[in-house]
């Protein structure tokens, strides 16, 4: 049961997210995924400037005078949001967190694929799958991965993505954008990214904090494993210690870039202190001139 005031939160979101889905933004993902192939609509009388290639010759002999064939662009496309809820995003050192950038970075993908009558929908996990909220549209359902998406409270706190990404091979047939959203902070999922990138248009977003890189000189710090709960005492003003720290993320970022140029995946990285609306439509119209499609 959502809080009163968290359900205030999520419709100001939400009529937000639905106004830039509506313009730049919306107009920017438009250009960036294209639809599934063109379905025919109708058979007409040719007309000047019309492409002579579009001319249906079986039609044209039986009316003794050129008829073409009218074809557009089947717009509609599944979206699947995939979206890490694990222990490791609830960190964040800009007075956003990283699981709170990737709710809403989600929500404005959604919304902009809700505003160009694609199906979308979200799987939610950890160690496991805790939401799956099936592909598909309409106001309510719309409503309902909105809320999800945003309010969800996790029941596990550890990150499994190969978990997530072997359901979305499970259950998504026929070729999806697959938006995984995640700090990727975690190991042994590259098997399960490279089969879901050769069935899917896959794009990694990574959430990535400042502070992972660049520790703050604090001193003597109580750290805690957000995830697996164990704590440990550290000296923050040990350059070395900030090194180490720094050089596990890198490592970490490392195997996704990897990954993502062996696949040809897109990754794109955003801070919780990003204003993620321009960094969003810089990637769409970066992918629009690149040709990136279904």
């Amino acid at each position: 049961m959502l809080s009163a005031e968290l359900l205030r939160q999520v419709r100001r979101l939400h009529l937000y997210a639905r106004r830039l889905a509506q313009g730049q933004l919306g107009g920017a993902y438009h250009t960036a995924f294209k639809g599934a192939g063109l379905i025919f609509e109708e058979v007409r009388e040719y007309q000047p400037g019309d492409d002579v290639r579009a001319i249906d010759w079986n039609v044209t002999a039986r009316m003794g005078r050129p008829y073409i064939k009218r074809f557009t662009e089947e717009r509609e496309t599944t979206v699947l949001l995939v979206v890490d809820v694990s222990a490791s995003l609830g960190f964040g050192s800009t007075g956003r967190t990283k699981r709170q950038a990737a709710a809403e970075v989600a929500a404005l993908l959604a919304l902009c694929a809700a505003v160009n009558n694609d199906r979308v929908g979200a799987v939610l996990g950890t160690t496991e799958v805790e939401r799956f909220v099936t592909p598909s549209k309409g106001p309510r359902h719309l409503q309902r991965l909105l809320r999800d998406v945003l309010a969800y409270e996790p029941l596990q706190k550890g990150t499994n993505l190969a978990v997530l990404l072997q359901f979305v091979l499970r259950t998504q047939r026929r070729r999806a954008i697959v938006i995984l959203m995640s700090d990727f902070l975690t190991e042994d999922y590259e098997h399960a990214f490279l089969q879901v990138a050769r069935r899917h248009d896959l794009i990694a977003i990574c959430l990535a904090d400042p502070y992972e890189l660049e520790c703050p000189q604090w001193g003597l710090v109580q750290l805690e494993d957000s995830e697996g709960g164990e704590q440990l005492l550290v000296d923050t003003a040990d350059a070395d210690v900030r090194r180490s720290f720094a050089a596990q993320v890198t490592q970490h970022r490392e195997v996704l870039r990897r990954l993502a140029a062996q696949a040809g995946v897109d990754v794109l990285t955003l801070s919780p202190a990003d204003r993620y609306v321009q960094s969003l439509v810089r990637y769409l119209e970066q992918r629009r001139r690149r040709g990136r499609s279904q």
